[in-house]
């Protein structure tokens, strides 16, 4: 009797057991992650723009008023936009090389764990309004400017480019102008830099096909005859910003690189047709397979 029971026991609860609910699976680790980042994982396109940053200027009318303005892009990918501000903020301190100004920022950046990109800027516009009040004092009533605007370029395929334009008059004899171009890779969420394109040991190769640009771009805009000669005075350097054009690859300088002020920005193309390993093939064009031709039979009797 005493093992009938047991028996008893042990199948109520074996069949007990058998009637509880199956426990619903675990989330995946996916669907606990926030949606906008898994957009951004899976995402191939670069969309967005670019908008004012907030700011409070002094009111002013006529045409010696000064101009401060500063754009931020505002895109599907947050660490570009996050990257883009700390530029801004970069070129506004070489602009303006204002000691009062870093000074107050970093006291902002003391008192804030994530300083706010308006209130940073607003220290360089503040830092702008009194040079104007300092020039207006010396009798010099010419209107000062500055502009700083990231805008897209290239949206999808093997790099996605943001350049940041930026344009200054202090007063003086001439302005400043500065063009910044940035890639990233959108799937792995990276900037890409010049020798992340490069094959293996490529660098000199590259520095070479440069080279020969700078000196094919001397004699085309006639700045001299002999390249030597032009080199004594402004000799070639590389340069790390960059952008793939539709032709091959720009190298974009700066004013004063690689020549005076009135050549402005000089830009030296090198074709693809020239980059082809030197560059990693995911970065050249893709070139498409000749159609297979087809071979039409001859039903002319012969003769």
């Amino acid at each position: 009797m005493k093992n009938f029971y047991k028996y008893s026991v042990l199948t109520c609860a074996i069949l007990l057991a058998a009637c509880q609910p199956k426990s619903e699976p675990k989330e995946s680790q996916d669907q606990s992650q926030d949606p906008a980042m898994i957009q951004q994982q899976t995402e191939s396109t670069l969309r967005g723009e670019s908008v004012k940053v907030a700011l409070t200027l002094p009111e002013c009318k006529g045409n010696t008023c000064p101009d401060f303005v500063v754009e931020r892009l505002q895109s599907n990918f947050a660490f570009i936009d996050q990257f883009l501000d700390e530029q801004i903020l970069d070129q506004l301190s070489k602009m303006l090389d204002v000691v009062d100004a870093d000074k107050a920022i970093s006291t902002v950046q003391a008192a804030e764990q994530k300083p706010n990109l308006d209130t940073q800027v607003q220290h360089y516009a503040n830092a702008f309004i009194k040079i104007d009040e300092e020039l207006k004092a010396l009798s010099i009533s010419h209107q000062i400017s500055l502009l700083v605007k990231p805008k897209i370029l290239q949206t999808e395929g093997s790099l996605a480019t943001v350049v940041l334009n930026s344009s200054s008059y202090m007063g003086g004899a001439h302005g400043a102008t500065s063009q910044r171009y940035y890639n990233f890779d959108l799937v792995n969420q990276k900037q890409i830099n010049l020798n992340d394109l490069l094959l293996a040991k490529q660098q000199a190769a590259l520095k070479k096909l440069a080279h020969d640009a700078f000196k094919a771009w001397i004699v085309d805009s006639k700045l001299a005859n002999n390249p030597e000669e032009y080199e004594q005075a402004w000799p070639f350097e590389m340069t790390d910003n960059f952008l793939l054009g539709e032709n091959g690859l720009i190298l974009q300088y700066g004013e004063y690189e690689i020549g005076p002020y009135v050549v402005g920005l000089p830009r030296l193309v090198i074709p693809f047709d020239q980059l082809k390993g030197v560059l990693k093939p995911e970065y050249l064009p893709k070139v498409d397979a000749p159609a297979a031709s087809t071979v039409v039979a001859d039903t002319k009797s012969k003769t």
